[in-house]
């Protein structure tokens, strides 16, 4: 059984996610933790579950998102993943932080970088949905077994991701959202990088920005 659990970290409200199954294997996605305090609390959880991290995954690059990076890798020590494609967005992340007035320790480079397709890791399983405009490198990440998709930035309860930053771009954006994402069963759980989950269902229903 696949289980999440979301934490919203850092000034712009990051949802940090931590994947775990019943073996205690976990992976923390865009960890944004970027106080002690909020670092604690990731701790705790994990420990408190006994849980082995295996992996860190980010599903774009943004400062926001790799806020509490450093020191996670250096916590957990296990491999970090991301599209190759968002690489400078992690080189630059500290510079771009600084712009908003927020101190970043440097970022470090990923391990191992994943595209498009079937993953796995651990008795984990994923199919990787490689989705840009927000970003060029954003990718989703569905678990058919766990019944949810999180997507970072793409796409929001009733919103999508911004796409006027650096490699945004607004027509593939929404391209891939309705090839990719609106294609996923209905039930399928949204957990998007910021504010309430919702279900793939509603946002074909509702979502404005994809009539």
């Amino acid at each position: 059984m696949i289980q999440i659990k979301s934490f919203v970290f850092n000034e712009l409200g990051v949802n940090s996610f931590v994947i775990y199954n019943q073996q205690k294997e976990c992976i923390l996605i865009d960890p944004g933790c970027n106080t002690s305090k909020q670092q604690q609390k990731l701790k705790n959880f994990f420990d408190g579950n006994q849980l082995r991290p295996v992996s860190i995954m980010l599903t774009h690059g943004h400062f926001d998102h790799v806020a509490g990076l450093a020191w996670a890798k250096s916590e957990f020590n296990c491999p970090l993943l991301m599209h190759k494609d968002d690489l400078f967005l992690v080189e630059n992340a500290s510079q771009y932080a600084s712009l908003f007035g927020i101190d970043l320790e440097k970022p470090p480079l990923p391990d191992e970088f994943i595209s498009e397709g079937s993953f796995a890791l651990g008795d984990f399983e994923f199919t990787v949905l490689h989705v840009p405009g927000h970003s060029p490198g954003s990718i989703c990440l569905f678990t058919e077994k766990g019944g949810f998709v999180v997507c970072g930035d793409v796409l929001f309860s009733g919103s999508i991701g911004r796409t006027d930053l650096a490699g945004g771009n607004h027509s593939l954006l929404i391209r891939g959202i309705r090839e990719k994402l609106l294609t996923l069963p209905r039930d399928t759980v949204v957990w998007p990088g910021h504010g309430p989950a919702t279900t793939i269902g509603a946002e074909y229903d509702t979502n404005p920005f994809l009539s």
